[in-house]
């Protein structure tokens, strides 16, 4: 009878540990993590931030500069969010370009579960090399990476540059942080969503 009561408190203090972590995570989340449209740009900041990105793209990652002429059209997030703990979230806005020219403004929104803790933010360049793929991105009304098209993401140290996709594929995407290229990135699940700007 002592070793049942015993169980049954062990069982109770780890459904007690279980709610206070996710209680912990959801304020963590909630003052930490701007993934909701309130904190929503307007569109002269959208097109700074893309300027500067798309600088500092040119600037830091050899090739990027050829692959963004040739290009139909290119998706720009400048400011995409990472956050959580355990569990957490991305979000950005940004702008497609055609021609250099913003023609639709865009969010990206995405879950994440596993190793995750603070806080970061990178800028996300999406090139459009076909037609084809540029057309079946502005017809969607909620593109998903990895769902609605490949995307090919140029990553540091993996072997996987610039010049080993340039040929192949139809979407390139650059994910670059203040160092650089990052290293073991995946859009897979992010979802691109117009928005009004």
């Amino acid at each position: 009878m002592v070793r049942a009561v015993r169980q049954k408190k062990r069982v109770v203090v780890m459904l007690i540990a279980k709610r206070a972590l996710f209680a912990l995570v959801a304020v963590v989340l909630a003052s930490t993590v701007p993934l909701a449209p309130s904190v929503a740009a307007d569109r002269e900041v959208i097109d700074a931030k893309i300027s500067v990105a798309l600088r500092e793209l040119r600037e830091k990652i050899p090739g990027a500069d050829d692959l963004l002429q040739r290009a139909k059209g290119v998706l720009v997030m400048p400011d995409v969010t990472e956050a959580g703990l355990v569990v957490g979230g991305t979000y950005g806005e940004g702008a497609l370009l055609i021609d250099g020219i913003a023609v639709q403004y865009y969010s990206v929104a995405g879950a994440q579960v596993g190793l995750l803790a603070g806080f970061q933010t990178s800028s996300q360049a999406l090139l459009f090399l076909t037609d084809e793929a540029l057309a079946q991105f502005r017809e969607s009304s909620g593109w998903e990476a990895g769902v609605s098209a490949k995307v090919a993401v140029v990553t540091a140290g993996t072997g996987t540059g610039v010049d080993t996709l340039q040929n192949n594929e139809p979407i390139i995407a650059f994910v670059w942080g203040q160092a650089g290229l990052l290293a073991n990135v995946s859009l897979d699940g992010s979802k691109y969503t117009r928005i009004d700007r």
